[in-house]
């Protein structure tokens, strides 16, 4: 599948619906999120690395997910207020999703296939991270267990 990351729609947890084309022109870090889950904690990073670099045209995508351990149980709103609460998250949040099977949203059908995970394609757990060049390409493709601050040198790269 070709293209770019700016053919998607997706809809933000405040229900309207977002072109990715608005995201043009920037380097972007796609995650799946969750939260009750141990990296959780990620989303302070996450936060951290849209503070470090927002303004020289970075941004985090972040995208909650249920499909592991059930550890996204609720409501759009109620993650939002989550994320707020306890991050005082600044990037955009967008509604819960699927990342694997037959239900999964087109974008994350076309992020696996950019860039497949150790064991296939398919997002293994929670926190996965893909990295998004200027151009609206997948360059990178992170663990879960990858911390945020360290993607730092490689978004730097692909700001410079």
């Amino acid at each position: 599948m070709s293209g770019n990351i700016y053919q998607f729609n997706a809809q933000l947890s405040s229900g309207e619906n977002q072109s990715l084309e608005a995201y043009r022109g920037q380097v972007l870090l796609v995650v799946n999120t969750a939260s009750a889950c141990g990296f959780t904690p990620q989303y302070q990073g996450l936060q951290t690395l849209q503070q470090q670099y927002g303004e020289q045209g970075f941004s985090v995508l972040a995208f909650p997910c249920n499909q592991f351990g059930e550890q996204e149980s609720g409501d759009d709103a109620s993650i939002r207020e989550f994320c707020d609460l306890k991050f005082n998250i600044s990037f955009p949040l967008f509604a819960k999703i699927e990342v694997n099977g037959s239900q999964a949203h087109p974008l994350y059908g076309w992020l696996k296939s950019q860039k497949g995970g150790w064991l296939g394609s398919n997002i293994k757990w929670n926190f996965t991270k893909f990295l998004v060049d200027r151009e609206g390409r997948v360059v990178e493709r992170y663990a879960p267990t990858t911390k945020p601050e360290s993607i730092a040198g490689d978004i730097e790269k692909l700001l410079a």
